[in-house]
């Protein structure tokens, strides 16, 4: 049973070097493949020195688009998306793919710990949960993780939009298709946003691409 990895990037320069070698470390992918989503700092060159496939877009056209370039790169019975945030905790995702490659589920999604960092108020968190109740009458818990590992034939048959809304999207698609999935508790972490003009923007935009992605799923 082979298994690849896909890691859509945009400026983690800082900490692409560490999740590819604790990815590496794991010894269990047969091919990584990293997409540069149009980063400003130097997330190909680092990358690219990792002896990884790397692939890098000239403009930064969101995680759904680098998504869907990396999985027209690879071509593996289980496949793997992680973020390129997670830093040295990328190992934990060995513990994700277990309930795929067993056949136990056809997704497992990552399940992280909860922060001590205040963030928003749950806006964003409520819709999700009201949006996946409205449209499959189940809840995931961690429906916005970007850790996640998918048997290929699940990933054939999904849309992936641009935006916000992918995790969102994937997870809906999921369920509406009848396929099994597992939480998996993990001790990972990665770039949290707090309390920030700037952070409550990102929340903004999240929340209304979630939206969006509602309503479009709704009609699909």
């Amino acid at each position: 049973m082979s298994i690849g990895v896909v890691i859509p990037c945009y400026n983690e320069g800082d900490v692409i070097e560490s999740t590819l070698k604790a990815i590496k470390d794991t010894g269990i992918f047969d091919n990584i493949v990293v997409i540069d989503d149009g980063s400003g700092d130097d997330t190909f060159e680092k990358s690219s020195g990792m002896d990884v496939k790397c692939i890098r877009l000239k403009k930064n056209s969101g995680k759904g688009n680098a998504v869907r370039m990396g999985l027209k790169s690879i071509n593996t019975d289980i496949i793997v998306l992680i973020d390129g945030d997670v830093g040295n905790t990328a190992g934990e995702i060995s513990k994700v793919i277990k309930p795929v490659a067993s056949g136990q589920a056809d997704v497992a999604i990552a399940s992280f710990p909860k922060t001590n960092k205040k963030g928003g108020f749950g806006l964003v968190k409520g819709l999700t949960r009201w949006g996946l109740k409205m449209l499959t009458g189940q809840v995931i818990g961690s429906a916005l993780s970007g850790q996640r590992a998918y048997k290929r034939e699940v990933l054939n048959n999904l849309w992936i939009p641009d935006g916000y809304g992918m995790e969102f999207a994937m997870t809906a698609e999921t369920l509406k298709m009848g396929y099994a999935i597992a939480e998996v508790e993990v001790n990972m972490t990665h770039k949290v946003t707090g309390r920030s003009f700037k952070d409550f923007i990102h929340r903004g935009r999240q929340f209304k691409d979630i939206l969006k992605t509602i309503i479009l799923e709704a009609a699909r």
